[in-house]
Parts: structure tokens; C-alpha cells; sequence
């Protein structure tokens, strides 16, 4: 579901959801920080000293293989928070966690988070209902990444980006889109044309823009329905 069909008020939403009280007892810790595209948050092996509950944008975390090969396995938007895994325990992050997407966040020092947790459940609750979230989705994702074909994933990444951005145009390189899904460019191409011809986006000059949602839609494999509740 579009981020501009909803009702919620503009920020993070699992801090919105949040009473009031346990609200402001978080935001009392946090510092509001912008992010340009590309940003790096944290590299493989890095300790994770901060969560940043995203405002506006998109984040990934991305796996780094040895060969310098990388692939997407987790977006983040206004739907939750990155580095999650540190607010439970100290953490050494596994992939890169990079922008997407320009935007905003909500920065918290992990371990005052930790803290802030063990004191209000409401807080903690929050934080752990996304995780769980983020389990089923990676459950998911293991499925789709195995059995569906590229074009099917290539509209549910543009669905699940378009959810997170205001607009309709996203800024997207053909070498990006590769990494991110993991697939060659001509792989990506083929599914960029394919989705052009029906009529669903118009792509060029790394921009792709949403032109015929429902039409993505159809194109985009069941994983994409699937996770629409956690976004």
C-alpha cells in the first residue's frame, strides 16, 4: 500500500504507534539525521552503535560476497528501524547497510536503546513486533529468490520501493538494480523492457518511473502480497 494512501501522521511509524509517553521517552534519546543516496551506515564486521528509525527514504541491508558481488536482503522504510538487532543485543553487522534512497531517520545510540527497553515494555514491544516482521518476510524472500522469476521480482523490489517514496519516479541505476536483486544487467534489462512493453513503468537514464500500478501489481509474484502488512 502507497505511504501518500495512508492516514498515519509524517515519521516513523513504529515511534508513532507508540503511547505517547514511551514516545517521548525515545525521541528525548534520539537525533534527527539526513542521509544522501548510497550512504554507508555500516560495513560487514562493524559494530552496530546505532539504530536509525527511518523518516523518509530507503534503506538495505546488503550481503557482500567474497567476489565483491552484492544482493539486497533487507529494505527498509518509515515501517522500521536499521541496525534492529542491536536494540536486543550488541551486534556486529553482518552485511552493508546502505541509502537507497535520500532521506531522513531518527539516530539512537544502541546501547541507550537497550536500556530504554529493559525500562518501558511499550518500547521494547514496538521494536520487537517489527523484528518479528522482518523474520516473516525474510522466510519469504528465501522462497521468492529461489522459485519466481526475475521480471516477478524486479515489480515486487519496484512495488516495495514505490511504497516508500513519495512519487512515482525512482532514481535507479541498471548496475544498482543488478545488485540489489542480485541478477546480471541484461537480466534486469530484460525485465525493465518486458514491464515498459506492458505498459506497467517507463524506464531510462536510471530512472524508473511507476506508470500503471495495478499492472505492477499483476506482474509482481505473490511474495509482494504477502509482506504488504509490514510495510
Amino acid at each position: 500500500m502507497r505511504e501518500d494512501m495512508l492516514s498515519t501522521p509524517t515519521g516513523n511509524r513504529l515511534i508513532q504507534a507508540m503511547d505517547p509517553a514511551d514516545r517521548a521517552a525515545l525521541l528525548a534519546l534520539a537525533t534527527p539525521v539526513d542521509f544522501v543516496q548510497g550512504q554507508i551506515f555500516n560495513e560487514p564486521d562493524d559494530a552496530v552503535e546505532h539504530l536509525h528509525f527511518i523518516d523518509q527514504g530507503i534503506a538495505s541491508s546488503v550481503a557482500v560476497l567474497e567476489d565483491g558481488r552484492t544482493v539486497e536482503t533487507v529494505m527498509i522504510g518509515r515501517e522500521g528501524v536499521l541496525g534492529v538487532v542491536a536494540s536486543v543485543v550488541p551486534h556486529l553487522s553482518r552485511t552493508r547497510s546502505v541509502a537507497q534512497s535520500a532521506g531522513s531517520a531518527q539516530r539512537v545510540d544502541a546501547a541507550r536503546f537497550r536500556q530504554l527497553a529493559a525500562q518501558r515494555p511499550g518500547v521494547r514491544d514496538g521494536v520487537a513486533g517489527f523484528m518479528a516482521r522482518l523474520q516473516g518476510e525474510l522466510e519469504q524472500s528465501a522462497a521468492c529468490n529461489a522459485l519466481h522469476r526475475a521480471e516477478q521480482r524486479f515489480a515486487k523490489w519496484l512495488l516495495r520501493c514505490h511504497d516508500r517514496v513519495e512519487g512515482d519516479t525512482l532514481s535507479l541505476t541498471q548496475e544498482y538494480l543488478a545488485s540489489m536483486l542480485g541478477s546480471q544487467r541484461t537480466t534486469v534489462n530484460e525485465a525493465a523492457q518486458s514491464l515498459q512493453k506492458s505498459g506497467a513503468i517507463a524506464y531510462s537514464r536510471g530512472k524508473v518511473t511507476v506508470v500503471d500500478r495495478a499492472a505492477l501489481e499483476r506482474a509482481a509474484c505473490e511474495c509482494y502480497r504477502a509482506g504488504e502488512t509490514s510495510t
